[in-house]
């Protein structure tokens, strides 16, 4: 099945996955139980089968129930999004990226974020050399 990209899913598709990376594993009524202003049980299972026919998740059977999870694992998911965004929306450029993304929060960040991201430079630099 390789690496799916998340980029091609609708909105409703994308808070289902929301709800199967924060929760883990989920069946269509716990899926259901979590959406905001949810369609019904059959457009969630619907929504369900079409996130496996597009690679996005797969399902077992436990008794009477289809219990869902995704197939690509959180942390690489945000690694193929990131990615995606940095080449969609700034050349490749991380510095471009992260200065956005300091424009952006400028004015929530503390100063723990403000050291955390400073130690993260300095151990790139030292990473670097």
């Amino acid at each position: 099945m390789g690496d799916p990209q998340h980029f091609d899913l609708s909105r409703r598709e994308r808070q289902i996955m929301d709800i199967l990376y924060r929760l883990g594993q989920a069946t269509a009524a716990e899926v259901m139980e979590s959406l905001a202003d949810p369609p019904s049980y059959s457009a969630v299972r619907a929504l369900l089968r079409i996130l496996e026919e597009k690679g996005h998740v797969t399902h077992e059977q436990a008794g009477p129930r289809y219990v869902y999870r995704p197939v690509v694992p959180r942390e690489k998911a945000k690694v193929s999004a990131l990615r995606h965004v940095l080449s969609t929306f700034f050349g490749g450029s991380v510095s471009q990226a992260v200065a956005a993304l300091l424009d952006l929060e400028a004015q929530e960040l503390s100063e723990e974020d403000l050291e955390r991201i400073a130690r993260l430079i300095e151990a790139a630099r030292k990473e670097g050399r």
